[in-house]
């Protein structure tokens, strides 16, 4: 039985560690790394600089690529201004040419009013025939006179040369129309050139 018990006691003693303050042997190459795994500095470096350049490849690659976007933009929009350009000059011809077709007809009545030898009546008979003629025209344009003579002074549509002294007519009433003023439509072409009346009667009053 005994020695039963002292060879339970051997076992157990030689399952546990070793005991504190007793040296451990420590096998230094453990603690190291593998030769194979240990970078040096010029490895480490020449790494970096590799990385950097791929980086700064990517970059200037991306940023010529959206020079060439910005060229070809800037190229296109030139093209949209001078196509636009050309787009209203061409209108403007279109329209221009529109009136001025209207109005040969008038040019020729003119010119065969100016080779005409009859009398002044006739002439004059002839004028206000090519006047009726210009004036619808400008009707069919749209175009009408600004009535003048009678009306209320307005500056929005008249332009005063002066007044003159009337009785016979209410003051700040227009008084004579020097030169005729026209707008198509509401648009004002050019205002009236009038003289205004002054009553001083009505002023006195």
């Amino acid at each position: 039985m005994l020695n039963q018990e002292m060879e339970e006691l051997k076992a157990r003693e030689s399952r546990e560690p070793v005991a504190s303050g007793t040296a451990a042997k420590i096998d230094p190459a453990a603690e190291l790394p593998p030769p194979e795994e240990t970078l040096n500095e010029p490895e480490v470096l020449a790494q970096a600089l590799t990385g950097g350049q791929t980086e700064i490849n990517q970059l200037t690659g991306e940023r010529d690529q959206l020079l060439d976007r910005l060229a070809r933009m800037q190229a296109e929009f030139e093209n949209a201004r001078k196509r636009t350009e050309r787009e209203k000059a061409d209108f403007r011809d279109h329209v221009t040419g529109s009136v001025v077709e209207q109005f040969l007809p008038v040019l020729d009545n003119f010119d065969l009013a100016l080779k005409s030898e009859g009398s002044a009546q006739q002439l004059r008979s002839g004028v206000t025939l090519i006047v009726k003629q210009m004036e619808e025209i400008l009707q069919k344009m749209q175009v009408s006179a600004i009535p003048a003579v009678g009306e209320t002074f307005d500056p929005r549509v008249h332009e005063a040369l002066g007044s003159v002294e009337r009785d016979d007519i209410p003051d700040q009433h227009v008084a004579e129309e020097i030169r005729r003023g026209y707008k198509i439509r509401e648009k004002l072409l050019r205002p009236a050139l009038v003289r205004v009346a002054h009553n001083s009667k009505q002023v006195k009053e």
